[in-house]
């Protein structure tokens, strides 16, 4: 389980405009420091870092060549797959920056004059010997189709319950038991950690159906906090893409909402927030879902004693019943509600009035004057530390507002609420984050949008120029760290979720663009799509199976247990793992192995990249960098779909056939 936190982000000079700084990323000025100083040298090596996935034909296109000494004089060439040079430039004679002692020059080069669909490798002379991985220049259906096929597909592999698919990992249904959980009091937990201190746990209630839903990372709990997030982001790449929604997409969307229906009881007006519990106890009488490493179906027939809070797992309440319920929760659980209703309104009216009934009843009990203190995500709170709240209920309430009108009902209260939600976060509620787990900003700004252009209104809270300049300043943010960074990572690296930070960028500028009909921050998204599928400093794709090299021993127990009898563990594809973490996250080492855990480790070849007090570890102990989470994924789901609706006439391919659905 991820333990992750919020850092801040480098802010961009408000008088610096947006075009500038794009340009000035891609241009990468001369850095001062360690690498504009180096003296050249007659032979260096190197590598170059490319996009692997591939480029579309008409973006800017950047590699990166990270070289061991500096270099002068020296030539790359770009050969396509019969060996003919079809393009060569100058390596530029400024370094963009020492990546670390190993590398203390990084070069840009310059790729942008590949147009024409094909393979590709790049190479250098003349100074340094570099070579670059085979890569592709196709099409946007190709390239965004493909992340999203691959993304929803790890969806489907983290199911629970009677309706999983068996695919690749050979998925058996799971937790049954679920179906007759019982509710119990929140333990109390030793500080900044899971480890319960209570000598028993006190039932409260039940028993209560709460099968089904998906695993949240590479472990067995569930969270509404994160299964709603996740759920959003596909009904809201859903309504993007339209027509052109792949029908597994909408499938999976239609799966998670299922338990989230389960999760929110209106009659008793209570939500669920949470099952199964991390670690056991202190005193070593009960164990948790962490303290195992096993295949999901075992849990049902586990009858040890010690295991019962493994087989027959507790639910946890986010409030009392009939209490106010943490508002972040509310924004962003109705929000998914609603988004349902939207899509069902034309086809199935009576399901979308239902799931309209579901949002709005739900969005009546947020506790908006006494919010608890912290906001409830999990237990313990560590797991998903979020203190944003704003920004979920101006998600929630556009989402309503849109739903309402679409099933012929009154839609202003909502569109007001979120407008005046909209004009606290900007003004002062926000964090000065991007989009994320904890602060779904862009996505409530683009809905308030949409819903402001849908819905009939007297003046609101905020303008359709204020959500705008929002979006902007987010991906400005992320500009303004991509300048300083010397492979143009937009995001830290020495802090959590670099990977899924970053994507949401390359969706936020989609959002951005739809809404300004605009390509102003094109170059900015093609570079960090680049920096993401395989040129970041390792040369490691986020996202498994996409690209030559991606993350092969991630801390995820179905994949790695779920081994062919050559031990091969076959590939969770679509997996988006954290990526690269701060060096002091690694303190004490990686530890042992847990036991049942299949030993996996490749991580030796990318120890000399590790630089900026950063490291990327592909190790199956590395909760750190290798651990896939749902909203890791779906952040490359909603970047994929916010980038296809841009190239509106890019073809989807039907690469991934739809699951069956079970009941509806």
């Amino acid at each position: 389980m991820r333990h992750r936190s919020v850092g801040p982000l480098v802010a961009a000079t408000a008088a610096t405009s947006a075009a500038a700084l794009v340009a000035a990323v891609l241009a990468q000025p001369p850095a001062s420091g360690a690498g504009a100083g180096v003296e050249a040298a007659s032979s260096a090596h190197g590598v170059i870092r490319v996009n692997q996935q591939g480029y579309l034909p008409g973006e800017p296109k950047q590699g990166r060549l990270m070289s061991d000494a500096a270099v002068r004089g020296a030539r790359y060439r770009v050969r396509n797959a019969s060996g003919r040079v079809v393009l060569s430039g100058p390596v530029p004679a400024h370094s963009t920056g020492a990546w670390n002692a190993a590398y203390p020059a990084v070069y840009r080069l310059d790729l942008s004059a590949l147009h024409a669909p094909g393979r590709y490798r790049v190479t250098t002379t003349g100074g340094v010997s570099a070579r670059s991985p085979w890569f592709r220049v196709r099409s946007a259906g190709s390239i965004f189709g493909t992340l999203l096929d691959a993304g929803v597909l790890f969806d489907r592999n983290q199911r629970d319950g009677a309706d999983v698919v068996p695919g690749p990992l050979h998925r058996r249904p799971s937790h049954l038991l679920d179906r007759h959980a019982f509710l119990y009091r929140w333990p109390h937990m030793e500080h900044g950690s899971d480890l319960i201190t209570d000598r028993r746990l006190h039932r409260i209630g039940g028993p209560v159906n709460v099968e089904g839903g998906w695993f949240d990372a590479g472990d067995y709990l569930k969270f509404t906090h994160s299964a709603a997030y996740a759920d959003v982001l596909l009904y809201t790449s859903a309504r993007m893409l339209g027509r052109r929604t792949p029908p597994a997409l909408l499938t999976e969307a239609r799966f998670g909402l299922r338990w989230l229906s389960k999760m929110w009881r209106p009659r008793s007006r209570t939500l669920l927030v949470q099952v199964g519990i991390g670690s056991g106890n202190r005193a070593g009488t009960f164990r948790g879902d962490h303290d195992g490493w096993r295949l999901p179906q075992a849990d049902d027939r586990d009858t040890r004693h010690v295991d019962r809070f493994v087989s027959h797992r507790p639910v946890f309440l986010a409030a009392a019943p009939g209490h106010r319920i943490s508002p972040n929760l509310v924004g962003r659980t109705s929000a998914a509600f609603a988004l349902a209703a939207q899509h069902d309104a034309g086809g199935n009216p009576a399901r979308a009035r239902h799931e309209l009934h579901l949002a709005t009843t739900l969005y009546a009990r947020a506790a908006l004057k006494h919010r608890p203190r912290p906001l409830v995500t999990a237990l313990p709170h560590a797991f998903y530390p979020e203190s944003t709240w704003r920004d979920d209920m101006q998600l929630g309430a556009a989402e309503i507002a849109l739903a309402a009108h679409a099933l012929g009902r009154p839609a202003q209260r909502y569109l007001r609420d979120s407008a005046r939600f909209a004009h606290a976060f900007i003004g002062h509620g926000s964090t000065g984050d991007t989009l994320n787990l904890y602060d779904t900003g862009a996505l409530a700004d683009a809905s308030l949008a949409d819903a402001m252009r849908t819905v009939r209104h007297g003046r609101l809270a905020v303008t359709r120029h204020d959500l705008v300049g929002d979006l902007s300043a987010q991906i400005q943010r992320g500009i303004a760290h991509a300048r300083q960074d010397p492979l143009g990572a937009a995001e830290p690296v020495d802090e959590f979720d670099a990977n899924s930070h970053t994507f949401a960028l390359v969706a936020t500028v989609g959002l951005y663009d739809e809404l300004t009909h605009s390509r102003r921050y094109a170059g900015f998204a093609s570079l960090e799509r680049t920096w993401l599928l395989g040129g970041d400093p390792w040369g490691v794709s986020a996202m498994v199976g996409v690209g030559h090299r991606f993350p092969r021993c991630m801390q995820h127990q179905v994949a790695n247990l779920s081994g062919t009898l050559d031990g091969t563990p076959p590939l969770d594809v679509g997996a988006v793992v954290n990526g690269p973490n701060g060096q002091d996250n690694f303190q004490g080492g990686l530890g042992g192995f847990q036991d049942g855990m299949r030993h996996c480790a490749a991580s030796h070849a990318l120890k000399k990249f590790d630089g900026q007090n950063s490291r990327y570890v592909d190790d199956v102990r590395s909760w750190q960098t290798d651990e896939p989470a749902l909203d890791m994924t779906g952040a490359a789901i909603i970047a994929a779909a916010a980038q296809l609706r841009i190239h509106q006439h890019a073809r989807v391919p039907a690469h991934l056939p739809a699951a069956r659905d079970g009941a509806r």
